[in-house]
């Protein structure tokens, strides 16, 4: 028979000590270790001389395979996100802060899979069977053959969906609140929550179920729980967007079957989520006429440009320490490319206050927005208003250089389909037949000369 071991365990990063202490010596969190008791194996395992296991089949490396089948959720945006649809028997793992919007996205979902034939399970273990109605007849997805249900049990939960013919999707909302029966432990404490996971990912493999799963996210905005829950599924998904805007973005930040950094845009309504299939568009539709201190920057966002404003305001500032606020982008990213401009172009932003936005709620994560953040801050200092017209996208070294970026001929290519008829790129940039208007820059300093003249061409 098992025999129980008691092991304290740090809620926040999974590390188990023999004994408490007040701070975890591997994620510095203090008051974050509790004890739990698990079940212990009772004798080491058996060699070779003892039970032997099963023979594995091997297969070449170069076997040809076939791709896996997908369903598609009816969601064009959440199918993107997901790399071409749900795979049979793959775990995916959604996380997002309080209130964003991940039931309501599931709901939507599942409703849309159970309207094209698929049997699908929404169990919630945080709401009751009829909020989850409410907010269906809210959506107007009363009438999709839905199975509903409320429980907090793995063992109930599993127990009503392992039947003769197991439903292809099961959405589990959410991790942190079901519990195995088995440990003392309660339920969203790290022993809980690997030992769920396990049976669920367990449960689809054998199965070929489809198995959705809601995680809570801490203050830092990641998911809550042990690091290695992200590794036990399939793909892992952040559902984020700013409370004060109604856009919403669903990111892939792991896929086992598909790309990673792909995103999926939804904008909040009355009637839920809908889906935003040129987000370039939204994203630049309340753009004011030229300001200086605006500059819109092609990005690319897995396998989709999206063209995004990017804005800056340099203030003047009698501070010691002056202002440095940063919505959308990284702001070592920010304190990097004003020490470029300081030291290479000797403009002397390091006595004002900066203050950097990323307009609609998009967070901007790669370096190739270095170029146009530099135009914005350069503009609000100068006064010189960027062409509304013109797209810029580059990325600036610490010598003052600019460098290319990948994928430049799918930037151009979005930035033409809306309109724009200019782009300020780095040396070397080919059009690609777009029909664009092509600046180089090469240096830093010749984006600041073009200022200096009074216009920017």
């Amino acid at each position: 028979m098992a025999k129980t071991q008691t092991q304290f365990i740090c809620q926040s990063c999974g590390a188990v000590y023999r004994k408490w202490q007040g701070r975890c010596d591997d994620c510095g969190e203090w008051n974050s270790i509790t004890e739990e008791v698990s079940l212990g194996a009772s004798g080491r395992p058996k060699g070779l001389g003892g039970n032997r296991g099963r023979k594995v089949d091997l297969v070449d490396l170069g076997q040809p395979a076939d791709n896996p089948p997908r369903l598609q959720s009816g969601l064009a945006e959440f199918d993107r996100a997901t790399g071409g649809g749900l795979v049979p028997g793959s775990a995916l793992l959604i996380g997002g802060d309080p209130g964003i919007g991940k039931s309501t996205l599931l709901l939507q979902a599942m409703a849309a899979l159970s309207n094209a034939g698929h049997s699908c399970v929404y169990i919630s273990g945080e709401e009751a069977t009829a909020q989850v109605q409410m907010r269906a007849d809210r959506l107007g997805l009363s009438k999709a053959p839905l199975a509903l249900g409320a429980a907090t049990n793995l063992r109930d939960i599993l127990t009503t969906v392992d039947g003769a013919k197991p439903p292809a999707v099961l959405v589990v909302d959410s991790i942190q609140t079901v519990f195995v029966d088995s440990l003392d432990s309660a339920p969203g404490t790290v022993a809980q929550v690997r030992a769920c996971a396990a049976e669920l990912i367990s449960f689809a493999k054998s199965r070929g179920t489809i198995i959705l799963i809601v995680g809570h996210v801490t203050k830092d905005g990641q998911i809550a729980g042990p690091r290695v829950l992200e590794h036990m599924v399939d793909t892992v998904l952040y559902f984020e967007g700013e409370r004060g805007h109604q856009y919403r973005i669903l990111r892939s930040v792991k896929n086992r079957f598909g790309g990673t950094d792909e995103i999926g845009v939804f904008e909040m309504t009355g009637m839920g989520l809908a889906e935003v299939s040129n987000p370039s568009q939204l994203f630049l539709s309340d753009r004011s006429a030229e300001v200086a201190g605006s500059a819109v920057f092609a990005g690319i966002e897995g396998s989709r440009p999206v063209l995004v404003e990017i804005q800056a305001l340099v203030a003047s500032s009698s501070a010691a320490n002056p202002r440095r606020a940063v919505v959308g982008w990284d702001s070592g990213r920010l304190a990097m490319v004003l020490a470029v401009l300081d030291a290479r172009c000797g403009l002397g932003l390091s006595s004002s206050d900066i203050y950097l936005n990323v307009a609609g709620g998009l967070k901007v994560g790669e370096p190739a927005a270095d170029l146009a953040v530099a135009a914005a801050l350069v503009s609000s200092l100068s006064g010189v208003p960027v062409p509304a017209e013109t797209v810029i996208f580059g990325e600036i070294s610490l010598s003052g250089d600019v460098r290319p970026v990948t994928q430049a001929e799918a930037r151009l290519k979005e930035a033409a389909k809306l309109g724009f008829s200019r782009a300020l790129v780095p040396a070397n940039t080919k059009a690609g037949g777009n029909n664009l208007k092509l600046n180089s820059c090469g240096r830093l300093q010749d984006l600041v000369s073009v200022f200096a003249d009074g216009e920017m061409v």
